[in-house]
């Protein structure tokens, strides 16, 4: 029986809401019911919402994932990282870097082409922030661990897109003597930074100027809305990185107006039906059957993906010299991958053709991994960090 799109989003919500609760009496994070339902009632299992339907809820998505960005953006108060320092940025570096170095060594020393090890390591380095945001707010997880972990995910995206961009540039370099191919994959992410960061900044200053101007709390609500949907919508045309944008944006946003902490309490109050959509319909998109066809390289990328992480960030932590906590538990929240991920394999099946499509089925096994196990890890990690209670 063919349903409407709101029968469907009924379905959907009250889906996320038993298997929030269902989650909630064995001790696992709400986000892992959403994904796990979705998978249930989505093509892959049962049925009850079909691809078509899947497909045709990308906007949600969308959504979802501009919010998040927003959300985590608000945590760059300037007061709040002259606290914390250079920390965020040299675990950054650190645990994206050594992500994709220990999978791309592991790969050509398993007998991978080195082309190939290239472009799939590049990836490794990408973080999902949903997941982790997620897991912060359902428990309040406060501390050291989690102050730093904010920050480090919401880097994480610019440091992925420099990673992926220098290895398929050398990857380029090694199958081919087109030098305009080279110079293209070199300047595509300073692109894609460069103008998140600049078209981010100024929308920042606009909705620092739209509080000003309106004062009712609907007001600067539809406002936030309507910035976070064109700074979405712009970045979409023109190639800039929405998550970057969304997240300068916000960033801006915080430091220049004084009632910030008002719009925050307002969307904050119209997000959670939207986070639930988001990860039952992430779920619902994941095809779990991919899983066994992956092989041994799937195992190597999976594992030496979590160690690079966790190594990465121990190794940045202690150059800065955090807390002992956060040396020893950050790495393992920074596990969920998702969106970010997948729109790099989709760029590898364009650029490097001859080895697309295994990249992405790689990556599409990872997300069923690592969103599945992410969350519960993370919610593991803070409270052995002593800071969910």
């Amino acid at each position: 029986m063919n349903l409407n799109t709101l029968t469907y989003l009924a379905i959907c919500i009250f889906a996320a809401l038993l298997a929030g609760k269902i989650v909630k009496q064995i001790k696992l994070p709400n986000v892992t019911g959403y994904l796990i339902i979705g998978i249930l009632i989505g093509p892959c299992c049962l049925g009850l919402l079909p691809r078509q339907v899947v497909d045709s809820f990308d906007i949600i998505s969308e959504m979802a994932l501009g919010f998040i960005a927003f959300s985590i953006g608000g945590e760059f108060k300037l007061d709040y990282l002259k606290k914390i320092g250079k920390a965020p940025i040299i675990i950054a570096i650190f645990e994206s870097f050594l992500a994709v170095l220990f999978v791309d060594v592991a790969l050509i020393a398993t007998g991978h082409s080195v082309p190939f090890s290239l472009c799939l390591g590049a990836i490794a380095a990408a973080t999902a922030p949903a997941a982790t945001l997620m897991v912060v707010r359902q428990y309040k997880a406060d501390g050291p661990v989690t102050k730093t972990l904010l920050p480090v995910v919401a880097i994480d995206d610019a440091t992925a897109l420099m990673a992926f961009g220098i290895s398929v540039a050398v990857a380029k370099a090694l199958t081919s003597n087109g030098d305009s191919n080279l110079l293209s994959a070199l300047l595509d992410p300073v692109y894609e930074i460069g103008g998140a960061f600049l078209f981010g900044g100024l929308l920042g200053i606009g909705l620092a100027f739209l509080t000003k101007f309106f004062h009712s709390r609907s007001n600067r609500l539809a406002g936030a809305i309507a910035f976070v949907f064109v700074c979405e919508g712009v970045c979409d045309m023109t190639g800039f990185s929405a998550l970057l944008a969304c997240m300068v944006m916000s960033a801006v946003f915080v430091n220049l107006s004084n009632e910030y902490d008002k719009v925050f309490e307002q969307v904050d109050r119209l997000t959670p039906p939207l986070f639930m959509l988001f990860f039952l319909l992430s779920g619902a998109d994941l095809d779990i059957y991919i899983i066994p066809t992956v092989g041994f390289v799937g195992v190597i990328y999976v594992i030496f993906r979590v160690i690079g992480k966790i190594v990465g960030s121990s190794i940045g932590s202690a150059l800065s010299h955090t807390q002992p906590t956060v040396r020893k538990w950050l790495g393992f929240t920074l596990i969920p991958q998702a969106g970010v991920a997948i729109g790099l394999s989709s760029i590898a099946m364009q650029v490097v053709p001859a080895y697309g499509e295994q990249i992405r089925a790689v990556i599409l096994c990872g997300t069923v991994i690592y969103e599945l196990t992410g969350p519960v890890i993370t919610k593991l990690a803070l409270t052995r960090a002593g800071e969910i209670h």
